[in-house]
């Protein structure tokens, strides 16, 4: 498990904010992922709720220098051997289920699971799984509750997403326990669906600041 956990963090230490974005059209992916990498931000989440997340994993994955494309919102082992072949490097799921441990145990392809109790957390924990995503963070706790896991949970870090915006990313980036947050307001609907690139690439440079 050690060389999935390295690889997996090798990802996300690479920013402060990973983009957590829901892709309408796959034509947008690439001038997107081309806006976010230009401000910093090379590891991308492209979650699969929609009909063109696959193509756009695909397009990113193939034709985006320096970016590291990965697929959210895998819910079943069909779903993560889809994104796997697609071309995705890394795999995050809302939570979990045995089947989906499964389908990552036999991949060289790391899964950032999903937790949001400390009995979830102790149960990845068991399962050989280090670094997970804390969701949906604001709904969940908040960087109130996440704090309160860092001393019984010690040694678990967190990707915390949901509600995490500008305003309060710091109150989770500031923790111990916290190695990057997740964020969908670095590509809002609006810009994407106006092709406004430098305005995305503008929100980009600003989460990357956050690391400071």
């Amino acid at each position: 498990m050690g060389s999935k956990t390295d690889k997996l963090l090798a990802v996300l230490k690479l920013q402060p904010v990973v983009p957590v974005l829901i892709v309408e059209d796959a034509k947008d992916a690439v001038p997107l992922a081309r806006a976010l990498v230009a401000g910093g931000l090379k590891a991308i989440e492209i979650t699969m709720r929609t009909p063109a997340a696959l193509e756009a994993v695909k397009r990113v994955a193939g034709e985006v220098d320096g970016a590291v494309a990965g697929a959210g919102t895998i819910l079943n082992p069909a779903h993560f051997e889809a994104a796997v072949a697609a071309g995705s490097q890394f795999i995050v799921s809302p939570g979990t289920t045995p089947a989906l441990l499964s389908a990552a145990a036999g991949s060289d392809i790391p899964l950032l699971p999903g937790a949001a109790t400390a009995s979830e957390v102790m149960t990845l924990r068991q399962e050989g799984y280090e670094v997970l995503k804390f969701f949906p963070a604001e709904q969940a706790g908040g960087a109130a509750y996440l704090k309160s896991l860092s001393s019984p949970l010690a040694g678990t870090l967190f990707c915390p997403t949901g509600g995490i915006s500008l305003k309060n990313a710091r109150d989770y980036l500031s923790l111990p326990n916290v190695v990057c947050v997740g964020g969908s307001w670095v590509a809002p609907k609006e810009l994407v669906a106006a092709g406004d690139w430098a305005g995305i690439t503008k929100l980009a440079s600003e989460a990357f600041e956050l690391r400071a």
